[in-house]
């Protein structure tokens, strides 16, 4: 008995040691578990233990796939969470129920698009259009389970007798992870995609179907998300959006080149602008696709490389033109008639013709080539090209009015005479700690001196200016292309705009803060191109765009008060579009209107790294950033952060919110909640 006394105290007391010790390691472990996802993903902010239970995230891979003599498709597939923990897809040794789903396809011998074994017959449901054959996910299949996360799945619908065993076959799989249990539904959205690619009679695959990557698509759309979010690759859209997949109450073709140029084209399809919309009856709702704006403008839609990029066959708009292709956009030829095809109007009864007179690059620019045909005016070889340089600026006291030294070359270098020029002006502003309104001067009568330009602004320096301003330039030329031929054309020739910055007395001058760039702007938009294509650069866009400006001076009386446009919140608002709770209409110059409540963002707005910088729209702001004037918003002068939040959430209540955090003489309490450091941090409650 007296032995047991020390057996038994040891253990008590290494339990308490080891508690003491291990604890603090093992919330540590659970804590360095949130830091395998990104301050953008919800996950990033739960609980430790929580985090460390259920690994939210699913990541499907399919490792083989066979396809027997008598038809019978199998794949073997493995779940795992994004730290390569099998998956249980039945939510029992595992938390969260996966529902797999899967298509098979394959590319016919002397094809270039899928086929797909998995269909459906869907039926007409606003008339009565006979039934139409739909690609579709496999039902009814049977799940062998190999190990907890491992998978072979045995397709109901088998290939047909007779199928090819020599031509590349497609596994696809949507896997879809159910944590709504542990999460809120709007966090559980945990989808996984792949496609296998394998020849049934084993030899190697060789014929693929890539012309667009989904890192391309994802430029804009951020992520692509389709049918509920349970599609997010190209590879996996192309499976089912094949020429054989027929919408039935439209009769139009789902086939993804068609219906992805026709969606992009939108609003441009000759067929919209003649009147017939372009919209799917999809699920007992109409999706309708005939107000879409591609973001590139106008023009730049006819930039096929904003899309076809980053995948092997990205050049198969140049070599593989189609009627299928081609007549998506150009929606008013008909090929089986030649109207519109041609001068000559000549009929096209397949596409072995095209690539005869449309070739990748022809001899001239805007010829019947694919290169000639989609040439943007803008980027035409025939340009001089205006090339800007701002060298110094002189004369910056207070009260004075400050000297620009500047230079105009064409891009071969040589000097333009800007006395010539159709429009040329330099535009001041300051302080960069935030502008504070602007003055745009025509600059074309400044004085030469030793090869270059000098313009003294008729506008002074405020008497109490201080820190630093900026100057920019704008200006274009009109030039005639093609002048000697029936297709001649005048554009404008436009340079891109340059910012200096300079320092009001003495002092290094301080650049304005980046918010923004213009690589980001330009990943969806492609080439910045604004006010007549005038305004290019994101860093000019902030000098006119500043707190103190509205539309008052082009705005007609009758529709006042005047609307803000100051950077961030008319481009907040322009990319909230159709989830503003109120009107965005901004009149500008030569009196057009611009209403923007029905833009649609191909993204999610949560993402603020899609437009901002790193950490640029973290709490709390740099100081010198000043309040904002907003006519016709809730609260008519918007400080810093209000000025940011209410320009995406406009609703009253979130007016309130603002108004009632923000006190009159110590100015704006967000950081205390939305700081960094706090529970509804910005990146918090904008995460994934």
């Amino acid at each position: 008995m007296k032995s047991s006394t020390p057996i038994l105290k040891i253990p008590w007391l290494l339990l308490v040691v080891l508690v003491v010790l291990v604890a603090p390691l093992v919330a540590q472990v659970a804590s360095d578990l949130n830091r395998n996802y990104t301050r953008h993903n919800r996950a990033f902010y739960m609980e430790p233990n929580l985090v460390n239970y259920i690994r939210p995230g699913i990541q499907v891979k399919v490792v083989s796939a066979a396809i027997a003599q008598d038809g019978t498709i199998t794949a073997r597939v493995t779940i795992t969470d994004p730290k390569g923990i099998p998956l249980d897809k039945d939510g029992i040794a595992t938390p969260g129920p996966v529902t797999l789903r899967f298509i098979a396809a394959y590319i016919p011998a002397g094809q270039t698009k899928y086929t797909a074994y998995t269909t459906t017959l869907l039926k007409a449901t606003l008339n009565n259009n006979p039934a139409q054959t739909q690609a579709a996910t496999d039902s009814g299949g049977v799940f062998t389970t190999n190990a907890v996360g491992d998978y072979t799945y045995t397709f109901k619908t088998k290939a047909p007798a007779g199928f090819d065993p020599g031509v590349t076959h497609s596994i696809g799989v949507s896997a879809q992870r159910d944590l709504s249990e542990f999460m809120t539904e709007d966090e559980w959205a945990e989808t996984s995609n792949d496609v296998f690619n394998f020849v049934p009679n084993g030899s190697k695959v060789t014929a693929i179907r890539s012309v667009v990557s989904t890192s391309a698509c994802n430029q804009c759309h951020d992520p692509l998300f389709g049918h509920g979010g349970s599609r997010l690759t190209v590879e996996m859209c192309i499976l089912c959006h094949t020429p054989q997949t027929v919408n039935p109450d439209t009769g139009l073709t789902q086939d993804m080149t068609v219906l992805i140029h026709k969606i992009h084209m939108g609003k441009n399809l000759p067929s919209v602008q003649a009147g017939t919309p372009y919209r799917i009856w999809h699920r007992g709702a109409w999706s309708d696709f005939s107000g879409v704006g591609f973001p590139s403008g106008t023009d730049e839609v006819k930039t096929c490389t904003v899309c076809h990029q980053n995948a092997p066959q990205a050049n198969n708009y140049l070599t593989a033109p189609s009627r299928d292709a081609c007549g998506s956009c150009h929606d008013n030829v008909n090929f089986a008639t030649g109207k519109n095809h041609s001068a000559n109007n000549l009929p096209e009864i397949s596409d072995r013709q095209c690539a005869n007179c449309h070739q990748p690059v022809g001899e001239l620019e805007y010829d019947a080539s694919i290169t000639g045909a989609h040439k943007v005016a803008t980027t035409s070889s025939q340009l001089p090209g205006l090339v800007f340089a701002i060298i110094s600026v002189d004369n910056a006291q207070p009260g004075q009015a400050p000297a620009v030294t500047f230079t105009v070359n064409d891009k071969a270098g040589n000097p333009v005479d800007i006395s010539k020029m159709n429009f040329l002006n330099l535009v001041m502003t300051g302080p960069t700690s935030d502008y504070n309104g602007y003055t745009s001067e025509d600059a074309r009568k400044a004085s030469l001196v030793g090869g270059r330009y000098v313009y003294t602004f008729k506008t002074a320096l405020p008497a109490n200016a201080s820190g630093s301003y900026a100057v920019g330039i704008e200006g274009f030329n009109n030039v005639t292309i093609n002048a000697t031929t029936m297709a001649a054309t005048t554009v404008r020739d436009v340079g891109f705009n340059q910012v200096f910055y300079f320092a009001v007395g003495p002092g290094t001058a301080a650049p304005r803060r980046k918010i923004v760039s213009q690589a980001k702007c330009e990943g969806c938009h492609n080439k910045l191109s604004l006010h007549g294509g005038i305004r290019q650069n994101v860093e000019y866009c902030v000098v006119c765009h500043n707190p103190t400006v509205t539309d008052s001076s082009v705005r007609p009386a009758a529709n006042n008060p005047p609307e803000s446009i100051n950077f961030k919140t008319m481009i907040h608002k322009i990319h909230t579009g159709s989830n503003l709770t109120n009107d965005f209409t901004i009149y500008g110059h030569g009196g057009s209107v611009n209403n923007y409540n029905e833009v649609g963002y191909p993204g999610d707005r949560r993402d603020c790294e899609q437009c901002h910088l790193p950490g640029t729209y973290d709490l709390p702001l740099p100081a010198g950033v000043t309040s904002q004037v907003a006519p016709r918003d809730y609260l008519t002068t918007l400080a810093p952060v209000s000025g940011a939040c209410l320009s995406c959430h406009t609703t009253q209540s979130a007016a309130a919110h603002a108004w009632i955090m923000t006190s009159p003489t110590l100015g704006e309490s967000c950081d205390a909640c939305h700081g960094n450091a706090s529970s509804s941090s910005v990146a918090r409650v904008h995460a994934r």
